[in-house]
């Protein structure tokens, strides 16, 4: 089965485990659909953050458009935890809306980031029973995400602006797992 991954970086790690990758080059909005997705939209204009970031104009809507093609297709959305599109827009954890999606809160450590990374995927198109199984650790943090000031009150590394948007290749490789597993067949 092909997977999808939309709005990825152009150095993106799903561009090595050869799935159909769409950057900002290819520009997902050309995406034909047709096949479950894994969806990485901009998270800037949505985040913790968002009051001082500077997206793009349109760049914010890429996350509807991310959400009605994994309604549509299936597939997984992933985000940062304090992302405001929860819960404006998608179900909270423990929670389903009425296109069959739901969402799971998971930290990209455990698929081994090297900092904590907080992160909720919005899921339609496979039952959260068959989901692949989700790796947990509980080794000492390092590195943190954050600012030169919270590192030093914390005494740990800040991890680079490259390192906090890279997907950790194992996460990848469980969120194509994921993607592969959604069938919406039925609803077409």
């Amino acid at each position: 089965m092909t997977v999808s991954a939309l709005f990825v970086r152009k150095d993106s790690i799903y561009k090595k485990l050869g799935i159909d990758c769409w950057d900002i080059e290819r520009d997902a909005l050309n995406w034909p659909g047709g096949n479950p997705v894994i969806a990485h939209p901009p998270c800037r204009a949505w985040g913790q953050l968002s009051h001082i970031a500077n997206p793009r104009p349109g760049e914010r809507e890429l996350a509807f458009f991310a959400i009605d093609m994994i309604r549509k297709y299936g597939g997984v959305l992933e985000h940062p935890r304090a992302s405001k599109l929860w819960p404006d827009h998608l179900p909270m954890p423990g929670k389903s809306d009425r296109f069959g999606g739901y969402s799971i809160s998971v930290d990209q450590f455990w698929w081994g980031h090297k900092a904590k990374k907080s992160t909720l995927l919005y899921i339609v198109g496979c039952p959260i029973r068959e989901l692949p199984v989700i790796p947990m650790r509980f080794d000492a943090i390092e590195y943190i995400v954050g600012s030169s000031l919270s590192s030093r009150r914390n005494r740990k590394k800040e991890i680079t602006k490259k390192e906090r948007e890279a997907t950790p290749i194992e996460f990848a490789k469980w969120l194509i797992e994921v993607a592969m597993r959604c069938d919406v067949s039925h609803w077409t």
